[in-house]
């Protein structure tokens, strides 16, 4: 066992989190809906629910539905606006005690460049989380699903991001995401999180109508764990590991062990969605237990363990070699 507290913090581009363990977009509100739950200061970041230039109401229900493994929701981006969120969500934001990075959605490069400049140029974010990737809105994988006009939306918003860390979350329904995580960090993104949710859809044999009243929505939780681990390794292989680029894995954690893999795979933090719906404590107790394997395995830093999944044909990097104590 190693002696002390084993170093759980991270770095996402400037900003270091105390541990690796955030919230998903969309699955807590914008912080003070979540409090009375779960202790904010404790969490190594908080990610709010999708921010638009104007006001949205979302979609019509039925926007959730649970399936085999997992949910679909189809909320549609319903979202106060920026206006209303600078003006009543970012004073609480302000005291929450742990770095917040905000969630920003857009119709075109316009939008996304208005909203994420008021955001950077106002105190308390840490930071944007470019949403490119949402598949519950008209046009919502126009700009994921394109490298080109990929890399132009994220250059666009590159330059008025000059303050807080710029995150771009990559959408799965895509041919070959490396392509989409390589325009998105050659057009100057810090971070990049993945995946967002996969398009599903669940029919109703009685009524023959889709559950959803958008008829497909994004699928989430441990039914994705899977396929998300493989595109966060093949990212972290194609593109972040040479490019230095911190991956934020999303997809299906629910406990620790997920956690560890998706950081053996190639990510540098983990944010948790779909399970808050379960246990809102659960980005808490999966920090606590990664600090228990970590001194378990005799590793220093929680950072030591980032890409280090070995292949059935390779043995083990020493210790001595990896950071990691014997």
């Amino acid at each position: 066992m190693i002696a002390g507290v084993p170093d759980l913090s991270v770095r996402i581009g400037r900003v270091t989190l105390r541990n690796p363990v955030m919230t998903a977009s969309g699955t807590c509100g914008y912080g003070e809906e979540y409090a009375p739950i779960a202790d904010l200061s404790k969490l190594g970041a908080f990610t709010t629910k999708s921010i638009t230039l104007h006001p949205r109401d979302g979609n019509p229900p039925a926007r959730i539905v649970e399936t085999h493994g997992g949910m679909i929701n189809a909320i549609g981006l319903a979202n106060v606006g920026i206006d209303e969120f600078l003006n009543s969500k970012l004073p609480y934001i302000r005291t929450m005690g742990c770095p917040v990075f905000a969630n920003v959605a857009g119709h075109s490069i316009d939008e996304y460049v208005q909203v994420a400049g008021r955001l950077d140029a106002a105190d308390g974010l840490a930071g944007i989380e470019l949403n490119v990737s949402c598949p519950n809105v008209a046009d919502g994988l126009m700009f994921g699903t394109d490298p080109a006009l990929l890399r132009e939306l994220v250059a666009q918003v590159r330059r008025v991001v000059t303050r807080g860390v710029l995150i771009v979350k990559l959408s799965p329904n895509v041919t070959d995401i490396s392509a989409t995580a390589r325009a998105a960090v050659d057009a100057g993104a810090d971070a990049l999180s993945l995946v967002n949710t996969f398009l599903g859809m669940a029919i109703d044999i009685e009524t023959w109508k889709p559950k959803i009243a958008n008829e497909s929505g994004g699928l989430s939780g441990p039914a994705i764990k899977p396929m998300a681990i493989h595109l966060v390794r093949k990212v972290w292989r194609d593109v972040a590991r040479n490019a230095g680029v911190p991956i934020v894995g999303i997809g299906g954690i629910r406990n620790w062990q997920d956690a560890v893999e998706f950081i053996l795979a190639g990510a540098t933090a983990v944010s948790v969605g779909t399970a808050l719906y379960v246990d809102p404590t659960t980005p808490l107790k999966i920090a606590d237990g990664i600090a228990e394997y970590l001194k378990r395995k005799n590793v220093v830093r929680v950072s030591d363990l980032v890409g280090r999944m070995v292949s059935a044909k390779e043995s083990p990097t020493p210790p001595s070699e990896t950071g990691v104590e014997g």
